[in-house]
Protein backbone atom coordinates (compact mmCIF):
# COMPACT_ATOMS: atom_id res chain seq x y z
CA UNK A 1 0.00 0.00 0.00
CA UNK A 2 1.28 3.36 -1.01
CA UNK A 3 1.90 6.18 1.03
CA UNK A 4 0.66 9.68 -0.19
CA UNK A 5 3.62 12.31 -0.08
CA UNK A 6 3.21 15.19 1.98
CA UNK A 7 2.36 18.66 0.35
CA UNK A 8 5.76 20.58 -0.10
CA UNK A 9 5.66 24.13 -0.75
CA UNK A 10 9.15 25.44 -2.31
CA UNK A 11 10.00 28.76 0.19
CA UNK A 12 12.41 31.02 -0.31
CA UNK A 13 11.79 33.27 2.77
CA UNK A 14 9.01 33.55 5.01
CA UNK A 15 9.63 36.88 7.03
CA UNK A 16 7.42 39.84 9.03
CA UNK A 17 5.66 40.89 10.70
CA UNK A 18 5.39 44.12 8.36
CA UNK A 19 3.72 45.79 6.17
CA UNK A 20 1.94 45.20 2.86
CA UNK A 21 4.18 47.62 0.73
CA UNK A 22 1.70 48.27 -2.58
CA UNK A 23 -1.69 47.52 -3.88
CA UNK A 24 -4.73 47.33 -2.44
CA UNK A 25 -3.72 45.95 1.01
CA UNK A 26 -1.16 48.36 1.27
CA UNK A 27 0.41 49.08 5.27
CA UNK A 28 -1.97 46.46 6.72
CA UNK A 29 0.14 44.39 9.03
CA UNK A 30 1.36 41.29 7.30
CA UNK A 31 3.81 38.18 7.49
CA UNK A 32 5.07 37.15 3.78
CA UNK A 33 5.78 33.45 2.55
CA UNK A 34 7.60 33.82 -0.49
CA UNK A 35 7.99 31.25 -2.78
CA UNK A 36 10.45 30.25 -5.02
CA UNK A 37 10.39 29.44 -8.73
CA UNK A 38 8.59 31.59 -11.59
CA UNK A 39 7.74 31.17 -15.10
CA UNK A 40 8.48 34.79 -16.15
CA UNK A 41 11.86 36.51 -16.16
CA UNK A 42 11.08 39.86 -16.01
CA UNK A 43 13.77 42.43 -17.15
CA UNK A 44 13.17 44.60 -13.94
CA UNK A 45 12.49 42.19 -11.79
CA UNK A 46 13.25 42.78 -8.02
CA UNK A 47 13.06 39.85 -6.29
CA UNK A 48 16.00 37.48 -8.50
CA UNK A 49 16.31 35.17 -5.46
CA UNK A 50 12.76 34.08 -5.34
CA UNK A 51 13.10 33.42 -9.02
CA UNK A 52 16.07 32.29 -10.69
CA UNK A 53 17.45 28.86 -10.81
CA UNK A 54 20.63 30.53 -9.69
CA UNK A 55 19.24 30.83 -5.64
CA UNK A 56 17.14 27.35 -6.36
CA UNK A 57 19.35 25.52 -3.50
CA UNK A 58 18.23 28.31 -0.73
CA UNK A 59 14.31 27.59 -1.85
CA UNK A 60 13.75 25.43 1.02
CA UNK A 61 11.30 22.30 0.12
CA UNK A 62 8.63 23.27 3.35
CA UNK A 63 5.39 21.22 4.61
CA UNK A 64 2.22 22.81 5.49
CA UNK A 65 3.43 22.25 8.91
CA UNK A 66 6.35 23.46 8.75
CA UNK A 67 5.51 27.07 7.26
CA UNK A 68 2.62 27.39 9.76
CA UNK A 69 4.44 27.08 12.66
CA UNK A 70 7.25 30.08 11.06
CA UNK A 71 3.79 31.81 10.17
CA UNK A 72 2.50 31.32 13.88
CA UNK A 73 5.51 32.29 15.26
CA UNK A 74 6.21 35.36 13.71
CA UNK A 75 2.55 36.33 14.43
CA UNK A 76 2.79 36.03 17.92
CA UNK A 77 -0.29 33.66 17.28
CA UNK A 78 -2.39 36.27 16.48
CA UNK A 79 -4.65 36.18 13.29
CA UNK A 80 -3.65 38.25 10.25
CA UNK A 81 -3.12 38.62 6.92
CA UNK A 82 -0.56 36.31 5.03
CA UNK A 83 0.68 37.08 1.99
CA UNK A 84 2.07 34.48 -0.52
CA UNK A 85 4.51 36.12 -2.75
CA UNK A 86 7.30 34.92 -5.34
CA UNK A 87 8.31 34.68 -8.13
CA UNK A 88 5.09 33.17 -9.49
CA UNK A 89 3.64 31.51 -5.96
CA UNK A 90 0.76 30.04 -8.15
CA UNK A 91 3.32 27.94 -9.03
CA UNK A 92 3.39 25.98 -5.93
CA UNK A 93 0.46 23.59 -4.38
CA UNK A 94 -0.92 26.27 -1.77
CA UNK A 95 -4.17 25.00 -1.21
CA UNK A 96 -3.88 22.95 2.38
CA UNK A 97 -1.45 25.93 3.69
CA UNK A 98 -4.47 28.29 2.76
CA UNK A 99 -7.03 25.53 4.26
CA UNK A 100 -4.94 25.28 7.52
CA UNK A 101 -4.47 28.85 8.61
CA UNK A 102 -8.59 29.70 7.41
CA UNK A 103 -8.99 26.92 10.14
CA UNK A 104 -7.66 29.34 13.03
CA UNK A 105 -9.02 32.94 11.40
CA UNK A 106 -5.92 34.19 9.09
CA UNK A 107 -6.89 35.76 5.66
CA UNK A 108 -4.29 34.95 2.61
CA UNK A 109 -3.97 37.45 -0.30
CA UNK A 110 -2.00 36.67 -3.37
CA UNK A 111 -0.38 38.09 -5.53
CA UNK A 112 0.64 36.88 -9.67
CA UNK A 113 1.14 37.75 -13.35
CA UNK A 114 -1.96 35.83 -14.10
CA UNK A 115 -0.09 33.22 -16.39
CA UNK A 116 -1.13 30.15 -14.34
CA UNK A 117 -4.55 29.33 -13.09
CA UNK A 118 -5.61 27.11 -9.66
CA UNK A 119 -8.56 25.92 -8.55
CA UNK A 120 -7.73 26.77 -5.08
CA UNK A 121 -7.75 30.79 -6.08
CA UNK A 122 -11.21 30.47 -4.87
CA UNK A 123 -10.27 29.59 -1.55
CA UNK A 124 -7.85 33.29 -1.24
CA UNK A 125 -9.58 36.83 0.32
CA UNK A 126 -7.44 38.59 -1.83
CA UNK A 127 -6.64 37.79 -5.26
CA UNK A 128 -3.86 40.57 -6.90
CA UNK A 129 -3.57 39.74 -10.46
CA UNK A 130 -0.37 41.87 -11.98
CA UNK A 131 -0.14 41.43 -15.57
CA UNK A 132 3.47 42.24 -16.55
CA UNK A 133 3.63 45.34 -19.36
CA UNK A 134 5.79 45.63 -22.08
CA UNK A 135 8.98 47.00 -20.48
CA UNK A 136 9.00 43.70 -18.35
CA UNK A 137 10.43 41.82 -21.83
CA UNK A 138 7.12 39.12 -21.50
CA UNK A 139 4.05 38.87 -23.30
CA UNK A 140 0.66 38.41 -21.56
CA UNK A 141 -1.69 35.45 -22.15
CA UNK A 142 -4.80 36.86 -22.02
CA UNK A 143 -6.72 33.34 -21.78
CA UNK A 144 -4.14 32.06 -18.92
CA UNK A 145 -5.42 35.48 -17.32
CA UNK A 146 -9.12 34.47 -17.93
CA UNK A 147 -9.09 31.32 -16.61
CA UNK A 148 -7.51 32.73 -13.52
CA UNK A 149 -10.58 34.77 -13.15
CA UNK A 150 -12.72 31.93 -13.78
CA UNK A 151 -11.17 29.54 -11.21
CA UNK A 152 -11.23 32.67 -8.38
CA UNK A 153 -15.38 33.17 -9.30
CA UNK A 154 -16.14 35.15 -6.68
CA UNK A 155 -14.44 33.88 -3.83
CA UNK A 156 -11.95 36.79 -2.92
CA UNK A 157 -11.57 39.92 -3.94
CA UNK A 158 -9.87 40.26 -6.83
CA UNK A 159 -8.10 43.76 -7.87
CA UNK A 160 -5.75 44.53 -10.93
CA UNK A 161 -2.15 45.95 -10.25
CA UNK A 162 0.40 47.34 -13.08
CA UNK A 163 3.50 48.36 -13.36
CA UNK A 164 4.18 51.55 -15.17
CA UNK A 165 7.59 52.34 -16.69
CA UNK A 166 6.86 54.45 -19.43
CA UNK A 167 4.28 55.43 -22.36
CA UNK A 168 4.17 51.89 -23.83
CA UNK A 169 3.51 50.46 -20.00
CA UNK A 170 0.97 53.09 -19.64
CA UNK A 171 -0.85 52.05 -23.04
CA UNK A 172 -1.30 48.63 -21.90
CA UNK A 173 -2.33 49.32 -18.47
CA UNK A 174 -5.39 51.98 -20.11
CA UNK A 175 -6.24 48.20 -22.13
CA UNK A 176 -5.73 45.87 -19.61
CA UNK A 177 -8.35 48.05 -17.51
CA UNK A 178 -10.81 48.12 -20.67
CA UNK A 179 -10.94 44.31 -20.52
CA UNK A 180 -11.55 43.72 -16.97
CA UNK A 181 -13.35 46.92 -16.44
CA UNK A 182 -15.57 45.25 -13.08
CA UNK A 183 -11.99 44.95 -11.53
CA UNK A 184 -10.49 47.87 -9.47
CA UNK A 185 -6.78 49.29 -10.82
CA UNK A 186 -3.75 49.81 -9.03
CA UNK A 187 -1.34 51.45 -11.38
CA UNK A 188 2.61 51.35 -9.48
CA UNK A 189 5.45 53.68 -10.73
CA UNK A 190 8.22 50.79 -11.90
CA UNK A 191 11.27 50.59 -9.37
CA UNK A 192 14.45 51.15 -12.00
CA UNK A 193 17.96 50.04 -11.07
CA UNK A 194 17.48 47.42 -8.69
CA UNK A 195 20.69 46.14 -7.53
CA UNK A 196 21.72 42.36 -7.54
CA UNK A 197 19.51 40.26 -4.80
CA UNK A 198 22.67 39.44 -2.72
CA UNK A 199 24.36 43.28 -2.78
CA UNK A 200 24.74 44.35 1.05
CA UNK A 201 23.52 48.37 -0.05
CA UNK A 202 20.10 48.23 -0.96
CA UNK A 203 20.05 51.31 -1.81
CA UNK A 204 17.50 52.47 -4.99
CA UNK A 205 17.43 55.89 -7.13
CA UNK A 206 14.59 57.53 -4.54
CA UNK A 207 14.71 60.51 -6.71
CA UNK A 208 13.85 58.42 -10.07
CA UNK A 209 10.68 56.96 -8.46
CA UNK A 210 9.31 60.33 -7.02
CA UNK A 211 10.04 61.70 -10.74
CA UNK A 212 7.97 58.58 -12.44
CA UNK A 213 4.91 58.82 -9.77
CA UNK A 214 4.68 62.46 -10.21
CA UNK A 215 4.65 62.08 -14.24
CA UNK A 216 2.04 58.74 -13.89
CA UNK A 217 -0.03 61.02 -11.63
CA UNK A 218 -0.06 63.67 -14.44
CA UNK A 219 -0.84 61.48 -16.86
CA UNK A 220 -3.93 59.56 -15.18
CA UNK A 221 -4.77 63.53 -13.98
CA UNK A 222 -4.90 64.23 -17.73
CA UNK A 223 -6.71 61.72 -19.11
CA UNK A 224 -9.47 62.14 -16.19
CA UNK A 225 -9.09 58.45 -16.08
CA UNK A 226 -10.73 58.45 -12.35
CA UNK A 227 -11.12 54.76 -11.74
CA UNK A 228 -7.31 54.35 -11.63
CA UNK A 229 -5.58 54.72 -8.18
CA UNK A 230 -1.98 55.24 -8.11
CA UNK A 231 -0.10 53.91 -5.32
CA UNK A 232 4.26 53.78 -4.55
CA UNK A 233 5.96 50.71 -3.64
CA UNK A 234 5.81 51.81 0.13
CA UNK A 235 8.74 48.89 1.18
CA UNK A 236 10.47 50.20 -1.01
CA UNK A 237 10.53 54.07 -0.27
CA UNK A 238 11.98 52.24 3.01
CA UNK A 239 14.06 49.71 2.84
CA UNK A 240 15.11 50.01 -0.80
CA UNK A 241 15.63 46.06 -1.92
CA UNK A 242 16.75 44.58 1.04
CA UNK A 243 15.76 41.84 1.44
CA UNK A 244 12.94 40.55 4.16
CA UNK A 245 10.54 43.76 4.74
Amino acid sequence: MSVARETRIRVSEIFGPTIQGEGVLIGLPTVFVRTGGCDYRCSWCDTLHAVDSEYRDEWQPMSVDQIWQDVTRLSGGRPLTVSLSGGNPAIQPLGPLIARGHDEGYRFALETQGSIAKDWFADLDVLVLSPKPPSSGMETDWAAFDDCLRLAADGPQIALKIVVFDDRDYAYARDAARRYPHLPVYLQPGNHTPPPPDADDAKIDIDGIIDRMRWLVDKVAEDRWFEARVLPQLHVILWGNKRGV
